[in-house]
């Protein structure tokens, strides 16, 4: 008799639930983010980002990469006249930018135009000055909590390694076959996919006040920081095109030159080495064949 009216109940709730569930799918209730990317993934916990980003085609990729200075350029320029507004570059100094293509007379002009805390004086006060070359790239905010307050609640985050920082897992097979072509343009493809994949929230699906909904975000269906670029939003004087999809990939790749200025070096060192190894090894399998060509086996 226990065991009869424990499966009455039981199928009594089974049939509530499903009522419910189909109640709210013809009424249309809103389901939030999270819950819309539990459905997309096949229940269970949900897996951001919704959308994996593509790989790109980037000038540096591969063991022969190399960085487009006039790229990069045109990446410092986004860097300056957007992102520069909220997010820092602490660890990345003025000086490295002749690396950029500019003359030392250019990046202490350019260096000029920020200002910077400094002292205590003989007086012992900190006192604003000119930046110089040796100086880092100022932040926009006097600490992380101002930051924070003028960001919804959430700081920007630094700049200065953010391309090696940030990167979306490409799980099994794909990393056996990034071994063999040196892949690494994990955060810039990840970095121009969240710029160009803001869009408004699929039908149904709810975000939180004060966020907007990007797929290809790495830990949520949406984010604090609103859609930073928009088309014709930066001149640039060399004639590319001025559209959301070629600001992104300048600031990735400007964003990924600072994070490792001396790439093309590694990767110049790198093939030098596997060279030497190479020669090395045909030399060693030379020199024991030599040795024992007149042994007795």
């Amino acid at each position: 008799m226990k065991k009869l009216v424990t499966g009455i109940l039981s199928l009594a709730v089974v049939a509530g639930l499903g009522a419910g569930m189909v109640f709210a799918a013809e009424t249309g209730e809103a389901k939030p983010a999270g819950a819309a990317a539990e459905e997309e993934h096949g229940g269970g916990t949900p897996h951001f980002p919704i959308h994996k980003p593509e790989q790109e085609k980037w000038s540096f990729a591969g063991p022969f990469g190399h960085y487009d200075k006039g790229q990069l350029q045109r990446g410092l320029k986004i860097y300056t006249e957007v992102c520069s507004a909220c997010h820092s570059m602490n660890l990345v100094s003025f000086r490295t930018l002749e690396g950029l293509g500019y003359s030392p007379a250019q990046v202490k002009t350019f260096a000029a135009n920020y200002e910077v805390q400094d002292g205590p004086n003989a007086e012992g006060e900190m006192y604003t000055r000119k930046a110089v070359p040796s100086d880092h790239f100022p932040s926009p905010f006097p600490n992380a909590e101002a930051a924070a307050a003028a960001n919804n609640g959430a700081a920007p985050p630094d700049f200065s390694l953010i391309a090696k920082a940030r990167g979306i897992e490409r799980g099994f097979p794909t990393f056996i076959f990034d071994m063999f072509t040196q892949y690494q343009e994990g955060g810039p493809d990840y970095i121009h996919a969240l710029l160009t994949g803001y869009q408004e929230p699929p039908k149904g699906v709810e975000i939180s006040p004060g966020t907007h909904y990007n797929p290809y975000f790495a830990n949520a269906a949406a984010l604090a920081m609103a859609k930073p670029i928009a088309d014709d939003q930066v001149t640039y004087d060399d004639g590319s095109p001025q559209t959301v999809e070629q600001y992104s990939r300048d600031v990735s790749a400007f964003l990924m030159w600072a994070a490792e200025p001396h790439l093309e070096a590694r990767k110049r060192t790198g093939f030098m080495v596997m060279i030497f190894l190479l020669i090395f090894t045909g030399l060693i399998y030379l020199t024991k064949k030599s040795v024992y060509a007149n042994k007795e086996h």
